[in-house]
């Protein structure tokens, strides 16, 4: 009953089984949630906004896992000029620039022992779940190409790869779903790199310490 559902490992030196990535769970069955359990689930990390999370609570069917709420994004539109979601390339270049706080917290977070396995998730998994991932795989050694191909497996899971499709967002407005291109998550590496050199040092800068980097590779890749 979720969309998007994937396990995010298997590139770099991140092992399967640890670290996955999908849409929101509100939509998760019975069925799903056996599955989930199946897989030893300990942290599922949210990164949609907290009215979001209030209009499509995710289920639970008696799971018992750890809930983190991490926006990656303002809670309020109306407070920002926030290019989302109409403007993809506005988007792309906004996220890293505001989503260290964020990112910071999923890691410490990530880097604790008896944290994993974790589902991350947004609404669809695509956009705050892409880049989040996105780093997550770079700071595991991934190449460019390899969060790339990942990050493009969206648009299959979401049926975006036969064209843009229509929404209803969590205020009721009706909206377009684009896909996404390789373009996009290029961008936002290339700021992080532009402005901090690496990604580590975009981490860094946001208060992540070396030692934190550390555990959560040792967590990622034991």
């Amino acid at each position: 009953g979720v969309r998007n559902f994937r396990d995010a490992g298997g590139i770099g030196s991140l092992r399967r089984g640890v670290l996955y990535r999908s849409g929101s769970l509100h939509t998760l069955t019975e069925e799903g949630a056996r599955k989930l359990k199946a897989l030893g689930l300990r942290t599922v990390v949210d990164l949609r906004s907290p009215f979001e999370q209030e209009t499509w609570p995710d289920q639970r069917h008696g799971l018992d896992h750890e809930t983190l709420s991490v926006p990656t994004l303002p809670a309020n539109r109306e407070d920002v000029d926030l290019p989302w979601p109409e403007d993809q390339a506005g988007l792309y270049l906004f996220m890293p620039e505001t989503a260290g706080p964020s990112l910071a917290t999923i890691i410490r977070s990530l880097a604790a022992p008896r944290a994993l396995p974790v589902v991350v998730h947004c609404a669809v998994g695509k956009d705050r779940t892409g880049l989040t991932i996105a780093v997550l795989q770079s700071l595991l050694g991934a190449s460019d190409a390899d969060i790339t191909a990942d990050f493009l497996l969206s648009n299959l899971g979401l049926g975006l790869d036969k064209g843009p499709t229509p929404y209803i967002d969590e205020t009721g407005t009706e909206r377009i779903s684009r896909p996404i291109s390789a373009e996009l998550i290029a961008s936002s590496l290339a700021w992080i790199r532009t402005h901090h050199d690496t990604v580590p040092a975009y981490l860094h800068a946001h208060g992540v310490t070396e030692a934190e980097l550390a555990a959560l590779r040792a967590n990622l890749t034991a």
